[in-house]
């Protein structure tokens, strides 16, 4: 009996052991989901994030900059718990109002500039959308161009007119802009009338318009927006613009000015910053003008909006672990790895960003505060480039302009629902579990079955969400694989595929680590591999096993790739180049992931089921 009862304690024993040692491998960290609204987040923003809370579990997404896309994921219950998105309005986000924290009372809440945090304030008094430090727009001029011609830097509208004017005389263009994109038509429409839609008239057209409903929609004012269009039509008569310009795009406009074919375009204070470092020209930042130097204003818009999900209010550790995020995020040093040396300023009193040389010929406006925030609404984007692109090419002048901006404002649209795509039967958690990721290890072998290839490898992030349950549109499975997803296909040797594997696992000899964030451990279809984890955010690749046997490095396999070859390979980014022998081997192919997945699923097909694709061990 006394055996029995001691070999019964020792399988107690043991299985304990085992139940604490599979215990020893979690730990006690908050696990906080973070949405980022475009890849330069993660060049220096979210190391920095993860060094400052080493108690923090960080999930960051690089999901997609509209507001349409959080709305979807409102609706289908999966918003993460912190959001960014920089083309962003109160207008677009008023649905997802009932489902984001209320920070008005908050300390973050009180480091803005009151200017700037109202345009975020609801009627009812709450925020819940905070803006990250400023890009600026304006114009970008060529110093020594003027210089060289004898032409005096503009300080007011007329100075700006009569430079165009004079570059025109000889052979020239004085102005630049890249009217193919809404943004550029947007903000040539804002930019030309700031000091008329800063009035208290414009101010309060803009509060009724950002808090609309859809029972009384908001059309355009009759006092400011007239004048609006005015400025409008005389900007394009002065610039001389053309018919053939609404196609112009940002690298066209761009060669013109390195070329010295152009003296001013529209840009950014980055982009300003970038031409000096990189194309070793001298130029600077002019602002939007007005009639008189006191009138002139920079254009703005935040970086980016942030907001918190309302659910972290039930779980009172993990929202007092966010509210710390949120803190860092709009500290000094947050905004500074935000930016990343891009030329920004702040919407913050306690946040000092040092001034870039770009805005020399704009420090009266920085002084003096006048940094208009734009308007940036979905609808406004999309009318925009319709009503100014009508105008460059003669269709109407600025009244008939006006009229129908407004009417496009006011329209209930068709009401016509967009068709399901497909109709998923089954969904697959987004998370990373004990063997990889279900939704990302679904769409890998999706595509791979699509493709025909023998494996295939998913590297950088391959998706943005949960596969859902339900039914899909055209627009939705956009928005499930990842934005600037590239295919790369080619015959590699089974000693080629470890060593593409390797590369993207193993941190390098300068210390280089392709697998930033644990979303980035690649996602394979038709193989298993293994990884150590070290514990310090690096990994080391074991072994790789095909249909169950370990890889033959003399056999031969057709192998896809799919990821971001910049987010990999970019000194900036990971700065993990692709070895050159297997870069050599694997071309790029000239197909549309996105429609290569939509044809996957046509007819109503299935995504592929998940796989247990990687083995993690420490």
């Amino acid at each position: 009996m006394k055996k029995r009862v001691l070999a019964a304690l020792l399988i107690f024993v043991m299985m304990l052991s085992i139940v604490c040692c599979g215990m020893e491998q979690k730990t006690d960290k908050v696990e906080i989901t973070m949405y980022l609204w475009d890849k330069s987040m993660t060049r220096e923003f979210t190391i920095w994030l993860e060094a400052q809370f080493p108690d923090i579990d960080f999930t960051f997404v690089i999901g997609y900059n509209t507001m349409d896309y959080y709305k979807d994921l409102n609706e289908r219950g999966a918003l993460p718990d912190i959001i960014t998105c920089r083309r962003f309005s109160l207008n677009d986000a008023a649905q997802m109002s009932d489902m984001l924290m209320d920070l008005s009372e908050t300390d973050v809440v009180g480091s803005f500039y009151d200017t700037y945090i109202e345009n975020n304030r609801e009627p009812g008094g709450a925020i819940r959308w905070l803006p990250m430090c400023a890009e600026v727009d304006g114009y970008i001029a060529n110093a020594d161009l003027f210089e060289q011609y004898g032409i005096p830097l503009p300080t007011d509208y007329a100075g700006f007119a009569e430079a165009c004017r004079r570059f025109d005389e000889l052979g020239l263009t004085g102005y630049v802009n890249d009217y193919r994109e809404d943004y550029s038509c947007m903000e040539a429409l804002q930019g030309c009338a700031i000091p008329e839609l800063m009035t208290m008239d414009g101010t309060t057209w803009r509060t009724e318009y950002e808090n609309e409903t859809a029972d009384a929609p908001v059309g355009l004012d009759e006092t400011v927006w007239p004048v609006a269009f005015e400025k409008l039509e005389q900007y394009l008569n002065d610039t001389k613009v053309r018919p053939e310009d609404t196609e112009m795009d940002f690298q066209t406009m761009k060669s013109a000015l390195l070329d010295g074919k152009a003296a001013i375009i529209r840009g950014t204070a980055s982009d300003c910053v970038t031409f000096r470092a990189d194309d070793g020209m001298n130029t600077v930042m002019l602002p939007y003008y007005g009639d008189t130097a006191e009138e002139n204003w920079l254009l703005t818009y935040p970086t980016c909006q942030v907001a918190l999900n309302k659910d972290l209010e039930q779980d009172q550790a993990k929202c007092d672990a966010v509210m710390q995020v949120l803190e860092a995020m709009f500290s000094e040093e947050g905004h500074k790895r935000i930016a990343a040396d891009n030329a920004v300023l702040s919407y913050n009193k306690n946040v000092d960003i040092e001034i870039n040389d770009v805005f020399s010929q704009v420090m009266d406006c920085i002084n003096s505060n006048r940094l208009y925030m734009r308007l940036a609404s979905t609808e406004m984007f999309a009318i925009s480039k319709n009503v100014v692109q009508n105008m460059i090419t003669g269709t109407y002048g600025a009244e008939e302009a006006y009229r129908d901006f407004h009417a496009q404002l006011i329209s209930e649209g068709d009401g016509v629902t967009p068709d399901a795509w497909t109709s998923q039967k089954t969904g697959y958690d987004y998370a990373f579990g004990k063997n990889g990721s279900p939704a990302a290890s679904a769409v890998v072998n999706t595509l791979r079955s699509q493709w025909g290839s023998d494996l295939a490898i998913g590297y950088s992030s391959v998706i943005t969400t949960s596969v859902f349950e339900g039914d899909y549109t055209e627009q939705q499975l956009n928005w499930l694989i990842a934005n600037r997803e590239a295919l790369r296909s080619g015959q590699l040797t089974g000693a080629e595929v470890k060593e593409l594997m390797e590369w993207l696992v193993n941190v390098k000899e300068d210390g280089s680590n392709p697998i930033r964030h644990k979303n980035l451990i690649p996602v394979t279809s038709g193989m298993e591999y293994q990884l150590t984890d070290h514990g310090d955010g690096t990994y080391t690749l074991g072994e790789i096993h095909v249909n169950g046997r370990s890889l033959d490095e003399n056999a031969v396999y057709s192998v896809a790739i799919f990821g971001d070859n910049d987010y990999i390979e970019a000194p900036i980014y990971c700065n993990c180049p692709m070895p050159e022998s297997l870069d050599q081997k694997l071309a790029a192919v000239d197909t549309n992931v996105y429609t290569l997945f939509r044809e996957a699923l046509a007819g109503g097909n299935q995504l592929e089921a998940p796989t247990e694709y990687v083995t993690i061990s420490r």
